[in-house]
């Protein structure tokens, strides 16, 4: 049996995984044309409430196609009264699938379906959630990557924040105009650009140097990742903590530079992509500043492309370095085996290329023993209704 967890909601296509196209067809190793093959998807949609897992009768499933020329559904059906879905289609080897089914007007994706006719996706989990304005997330990991100066003293700056949602309902605004979650990035920041993660550019909007996200914010993990550049010489630059954040990580380059504020202290340097970076990393909690001391100076305000392209550059190897690092193998999550198996898959399901063999086993082991925990816990529940 393979579970899975819902993806990204709010997301509708093919304008929702659109942003995420080149980097699943790439990982998934697909060509521009490919063989047709007979393939199964079945499983059900059910929402998480309190302990229990409960089918989602009548619910509407969509099954959508993802090449590299066409995006878009391909059929959709009702489901079944315990939430029941079955899929047979012609599978082209050069696309991938994606199942989605929306729950109080939020659209949740599956993670890629498996479509060799040996291995057929047979139980499959669509999981959606119930809303709440108040449902709790927190900040997990926050990382910083400041560049050295470029050419004119401007610095390229990456952040990826990793927010939580640990509960089982899905993080909605408390009004129309108001954001799910925000941060703060330095003043005077420029070229502010949102990159690859788990939202979309249209749902994060910077209001002066305040990041706000719009998007709903499902249990589970969520990754942002965006971009700046830092004005040449600006002085000491101060980040504000809105939030508390359990590992705050700043890399510089600059190793005569230092990072101060909240818990965080200075660790190991790091490589990423032949280049070296200074780590400082610690916890920090609201209220705290952390402050970084580049030298003063007069301000050149000019954005040149070249900024724009390192930023971008170093942006995609971070990125790739910290989806790598697996989330821990026994992480007590509040939805149990079925959460946590959601989120082992949406690190490693389809790029086994990007692993060493050991590390490939580990997931394997682990997804075998989740999948059987799960399946016991289904059971029981299911003999016990």
């Amino acid at each position: 049996m393979t579970l899975r967890g819902g993806g990204a909601p709010g997301r509708r296509p093919p304008r929702g995984v659109r942003p995420a196209l080149v980097v699943l067809l790439a990982l998934a190793g697909v060509t521009a044309a490919g063989a047709q093959q007979p393939a199964l998807a079945s499983g059900r949609v059910v929402r998480i409430r309190d302990a229990d897992t409960l089918g989602v009768a009548g619910a509407r499933v969509i099954l959508h196609r993802v090449g590299r020329e066409v995006q878009g559904p391909i059929d959709s059906l009702i489901a079944g009264p315990r939430g029941e879905f079955r899929f047979r289609f012609a599978a082209d080897t050069a696309a991938v699938y994606l199942l989605s089914s929306g729950y109080a007007g939020i659209e949740y994706f599956s993670t890629p379906v498996h479509t060799d006719p040996v291995r057929p996706d047979t139980g499959l989990l669509l999981i959606v959630s119930d809303t709440s304005a108040s449902a709790p997330v927190r900040v997990d990991s926050r990382h910083i990557v400041i560049g050295k100066p470029a050419a004119d003293g401007t610095r390229a700056a990456l952040e990826i924040v990793v927010l939580q949602n640990a509960g089982t309902r899905t993080r909605v605004p408390r009004g129309d105009a108001a954001p799910t979650w925000g941060t703060r990035i330095p003043k005077g920041a420029l070229g502010f650009q949102v990159g690859q993660g788990d939202v979309s550019a249209e749902a994060v909007q910077l209001r002066n140097d305040s990041v706000l996200l719009f998007a709903p914010i499902a249990p589970g993990e969520k990754q942002l990742a965006y971009t700046y550049t830092l004005p040449a010489a600006p002085g000491k630059v101060r980040l504000p903590m809105g939030d508390s954040v359990a590992v705050l990580t700043v890399l510089l380059e600059e190793f005569d530079r230092t990072a101060s504020g909240g818990g965080l202290e200075k660790g190991d340097s790091q490589r990423i992509e032949r280049r070296t970076f200074q780590q400082w990393n610690g916890p920090v909690g609201p209220g705290d500043v952390v402050t970084i001391d580049f030298p003063a100076g007069r301000i050149n305000w000019t954005l040149p492309a070249l900024v724009g392209i390192v930023a971008a550059g170093l942006g995609v190897a971070l990125y790739l370095v910290l989806r790598r690092r697996p989330a821990p193998a026994r992480e007590p999550l509040a939805a149990g085996p079925l959460d946590a198996l959601a989120r082992l898959d949406a690190r490693y399901a389809g790029r086994e290329a990007e692993f060493g063999p050991e590390e490939w086993a580990r997931y394997q082991r682990e997804r075998a023993r989740l999948k059987a925990e799960a399946r016991s816990q289904l059971a029981g529940k299911q003999s016990s209704s």
